[in-house]
């Protein structure tokens, strides 16, 4: 008995080391309505457009050398720390000891490696053109080699501009393909993956071994709920204890209950009309007269009225007031009769019929308005709805035509947005201008932040000059939360409307 005591301290000690600080056994389940489908796709960070969405279910089954986390907006999270060389071009991580993915398997930096030179999303094209080479150290430690100075590159390794910094596991993708991983996704973050009925819920489980703490609740579903109303529906009864992206009317009703909360997101969103054939010479929306007809038929301030209660600000500009980098400046203003002017001096007397609308599904109040308003100052257009994975599938393949409207919430900074949305070769850009793709070269290169941001500046006032886009307003979700929840967590996480998962607490 004497000979064993220290056998059994040494493990008590082992086990203190190894175990996640604040480690206790996770209770209890949330419900979360989510306010579309929930794509299969969004379980693999190899695919992640440049959209905030999937990040709800991504940070919840996986985990990044760095990311946002609730007290950091740039946090140390599978690496325990990492450097930039003097020179700006080469980054070095070190990894926590003791890291695990679901499965058991233990996470080094071969998978770091396969991970980033997996990833194929919307920002894939720029991380290849800027990083020269991933060199494994040690299982330890990892270093990204870049081909030239980029100020960027921790903006787009390590935030949800990209899902380039996700760590898969490379043995078991190579294993199952990544078909088979979509069907089962392993991760190292706060919840396992457990299950899926496509188009109904996706149950996942809390992770013990996740190494900033044990997760307080033990499962979380999630739910899909693309009609509003039947959010709010939902979340009275009890069925679930967050209803996401409540439109107006319905998160009107979850304010007057005294039973429930209404929070409002602080992320980077942002909603714009999109001419997607302003480049096509033969199209009328190649005269600028009639993309500033459609930005002055808009009142962006009775839209946030109705559809969000007056928490989102109107939008001058397609890059979010919130972001670094962002120009500041006022919405084009209220006037029908100048919009039917400029349709007048364009041939249009009458107003013409444009063709269809396709707005990105979750938002119904939002895209009404706007039809309504482009009626009403002749621009007549036909709402066509579609599924929000279908959008986002149509939107980077250039099909949409005519009239859409994009929503985009993903962190960043000015620079990212420009990337995939303004410069010529973004992956979701229908056209762009030579001097526009010059002054994204020069700012890619640019350490001076005073000087990177005038050329950000302008190149953002470029696109106000030539009408590029019509914004509407920034997007603050607006999230309704059930009686059970003690901790909702909503902000938490910067730039981000989900709730860190694996701090959500419930009510005794």
């Amino acid at each position: 008995m004497r000979r064993s005591l220290p056998v059994v301290l040494l493990a008590a000690v082992l086990l203190a080391i190894v175990a996640p600080a604040g480690a206790q056994t996770p209770t209890g389940h949330v419900s979360i309505a989510w306010h579309v489908t929930i794509a299969p796709s969004w379980f693999d960070p190899s695919t992640a457009p440049p959209q905030i969405t999937p990040f709800g279910i991504l940070y919840a089954i996986h985990d990044a050398l760095v990311r946002p986390y609730p007290g950091h907006k740039m946090g140390a999270s599978l690496a325990e720390s990492w450097r930039e060389s003097p020179d700006g071009k080469t980054y070095e991580f070190k990894l926590r000891p003791g890291l695990k993915f679901h499965n058991g398997d233990p996470l080094t930096t071969e998978d770091v490696k396969f991970s980033f030179e997996r990833y194929k999303g919307a920002a894939a094209t720029t991380l290849k053109e800027h990083v020269r080479e991933v060199e494994v150290v040690s299982p330890q430690v990892v270093r990204f080699h870049l081909k030239e100075p980029w100020p960027d590159f921790m903006t787009f390794f390590g935030t949800t501009a990209s899902g380039a910094g996700l760590v898969v596991p490379k043995k078991y993708v190579t294993q199952v393909g990544d078909e088979g991983f979509r069907k089962h996704p392993i991760g190292a973050g706060p919840y396992k993956f457990v299950s899926h009925k496509p188009g109904v819920e996706v149950v996942l489980e809390a992770f013990p071994g996740y190494w900033r703490k044990v997760p307080n609740v033990k499962t979380v579903v999630m739910k899909s709920v693309p009609e509003s109303t039947t959010r709010a529906v939902m979340l009275k009864s009890g069925e679930v204890d967050y209803g996401f992206a409540l439109d107006g009317p319905d998160a009107e009703g979850i304010k007057a209950d005294p039973r429930m909360r209404l929070v409002s997101s602080k992320h980077a969103s942002i909603f714009w009309v999109e001419f997607a054939e302003q480049w096509n010479p033969k199209s009328p929306w190649h005269d600028r007269r009639l993309r500033l007809a459609v930005n002055h038929a808009l009142d962006r301030q009775r839209i946030n009225e109705a559809a969000c209660l007056g928490f989102c600000p109107p939008a001058g500009v397609i890059v979010p007031r919130v972001m670094d980098f962002a120009l500041q400046v006022e919405p084009p203003a209220y006037d029908p009769a100048r919009a039917k002017a400029l349709l007048a001096e364009a041939g249009y007397p009458g107003g013409f019929e444009a063709g269809d609308f396709v707005p990105i599904p979750g938002f119904p109040t939002v895209a009404e308005s706007v039809v309504n308003y482009l009626t009403a100052a002749g621009i007549r257009v036909k709402m066509r709805p579609t599924e929000r994975a279908a959008f986002y599938a149509d939107w980077q393949g250039k099909k949409l035509r005519g009239l859409f409207m994009a929503a985009v919430g993903n962190s960043g900074n000015a620079a990212s947005r420009v990337e995939s949305f303004m410069q010529s070769k973004g992956a979701y850009a229908f056209g762009g201008y030579p001097d526009i793709d010059d002054l994204f070269l020069q700012q890619a290169r640019e350490r001076d932040v005073k000087k990177r941001e005038a050329l950000l500046f302008k190149i953002q006032q470029l696109t106000i000059d030539r009408v590029m886009y019509a914004p509407v307003m920034d997007l603050r979700v607006l999230i309704g939360i059930g009686p059970r929840v003690a901790k909702h967590t909503i902000t938490d996480i910067w730039m981000s409307p989900w709730p860190a998962v694996e701090d959500i607490e419930l009510k005794p």
